[in-house]
């Protein structure tokens, strides 16, 4: 299986796109995280064209890293979608689905591989993932069908979810997108919970913008 070169409990979740990793850290001198979104963008973006029907040597050439093309062709020749979660891996299950040490019943539910990444620096968490490769956006033709609902639903009724956390970001879309996901989860009797945003670690309420603040105030907890 294809490991990034990254230590610590995000080296998992890492398992594609090596060649191009390597590329963007070494020749565009990128920090580790750095690096690893660029490379899972540009993959992602190099496979949507090869789903859609369009040439891929024009994706990859159309792209500011034409040079890399070869080493994204070899690499996206074993890429794919893990077959229970959609993250991207060069197996049937990804490295964190095939991981036995990982809880079943829960679910986090992001918009991207990189948010699979993000989440897993964090190192609180232990369940898996469902990954939705967007949001819901129907002026530009993306539906239920679009980011993967029936691959959701087909997760729900295992049996195996008891609670799904809806870490979709806090845009209009993706608001909107956590409220679709929370009612399939409600009609199974299964708990939705929506991660909390607010003032971050170390911020100053002086700098906090506005919707954020507002958010953090309707959010609040009892303190203990």
């Amino acid at each position: 299986m294809l490991e990034f070169a990254v230590p610590g409990p995000a080296a998992a979740c890492y398992g594609v796109a090596t060649l191009a990793f390597s590329a963007f850290a070494l020749h565009l001198s990128l920090g580790h995280r750095s690096s690893a979104k660029a490379a899972l963008l540009l993959v992602a973006v190099c496979l949507s064209a090869l789903w859609s029907g369009l040439n891929l040597a024009f994706a990859i050439s159309a792209s500011p890293l034409a040079w890399s093309a070869q080493a994204l062709t070899d690499g996206l020749a074993t890429i794919h979608r893990c077959r229970r979660c959609r993250m991207l891996t060069d197996a049937e299950l990804c490295s964190i689905c095939a991981a036995p040490g990982r809880d079943p019943a829960l679910l986090c539910v992001v918009e991207s591989p990189a948010d699979v990444v993000a989440v897993e620096l964090s190192g609180s968490y232990r369940g898996r993932y469902f990954v939705l490769h967007g949001h819901l956006s129907p002026l530009d033709g993306i539906g239920p069908e679009q980011i993967g609902a029936r691959e959701f639903e087909t997760l729900l009724d295992s049996g195996e979810v008891r609670e799904v956390i809806l870490a979709t970001n806090p845009t209009v879309e993706g608001e909107a997108t956590a409220h679709f996901l929370g009612e399939r989860a409600a009609e199974r009797k299964i708990q939705a919970s929506r991660i909390a945003h607010g003032v971050p670690i170390g911020g100053e309420l002086e700098y906090v913008d506005g919707g954020t603040l507002a958010h953090a105030l309707a959010g609040r907890i009892i303190q203990r």
